[in-house]
């Protein structure tokens, strides 16, 4: 456990959409740089750090499907998105002076290096922020089901996931003006109540583990150090 926050060892969920920020497609460099501050940040207080990168911003599988693409060719697609987007992240990282390795569940040639847990947990151990793309390298499952996924095998201490809202919902806030934000709140109750801020493949295997997870605003100034530091910020999914 770090001496700096509640947690020693961190896996942040990043979508692709959070890294957009106030443009339309892509990567916004203001986004990066203020996600590569709050994570240095941490990480020079002692905290380990890993990432899940989503690849929503550039392209996105289920979308490509629901055109008549073929899903697991549209799943790939995804993957490499994911790719480009954790290859930024790790560049505003190194650029703010934060060791930093990119790990990808599919083979890139020299770009990445490949995922492999104890290597991950190594990096972590030395101090270094671990980006972790392209998934499970799998069709099929999301990047919040690769989240859940890749926090058990580096048994982290809790799953946070950066949205673009401060929670968890029962419906969704930018449509509706009286949706009702949870403080904390199950994974069988977000099951059971259908709550879509993640898949519910990876809700189940979140409760199965007893996965603590996170939901916040990484939009507002300063909440990923909060985060990141053990604050009581966004919404908490427990077992209990």
């Amino acid at each position: 456990m770090s001496k700096a926050g509640k947690y020693g060892r961190i896996l942040l969920k990043v979508s692709g959409e959070a890294l957009m920020g106030s443009e339309p497609f892509g990567i916004s460099p203001p986004v990066l740089k203020d996600l590569a501050s709050g994570i240095g940040i941490a990480a020079s207080e002692g905290i380990q750090v890993a990432l899940v990168v989503g690849g929503g911003n550039i392209f996105r599988g289920m979308k490509g499907a629901a055109a008549g693409m073929d899903r697991a060719t549209a799943d790939h697609m995804g993957m490499l998105a994911t790719i480009m987007n954790a290859l930024a992240l790790q560049d505003a990282l190194l650029r703010a002076g934060v060791a930093a390795r990119t790990l990808s569940a599919v083979e890139v040639g020299k770009m990445t290096e490949p995922f492999i847990r104890a290597r991950a947990i190594g990096h972590l151990e030395k101090g270094r922020v671990v980006i972790l793309a392209a998934g499970t390298g799998n069709p099929y499952f999301t990047t919040d089901t690769a989240a859940v996924l890749r926090s058990l095998e580096l048994k982290v201490d809790i799953l946070m996931k950066g949205t673009s809202v401060d929670g968890i919902y029962d419906k969704d806030p930018k449509q509706h003006s009286d949706a009702i934000r949870y403080d904390a709140i199950t994974h069988q109750a977000v099951l059971e109540q259908g709550l879509r801020f993640m898949d519910a493949t990876a809700i189940a295997l979140a409760r199965d583990a007893g996965l603590l997870i996170r939901v916040f605003n990484m939009r507002v100034k300063d909440n990923i150090i909060t985060a990141l530091r053990g604050g009581n910020i966004g919404s908490l999914v427990t077992g209990e």
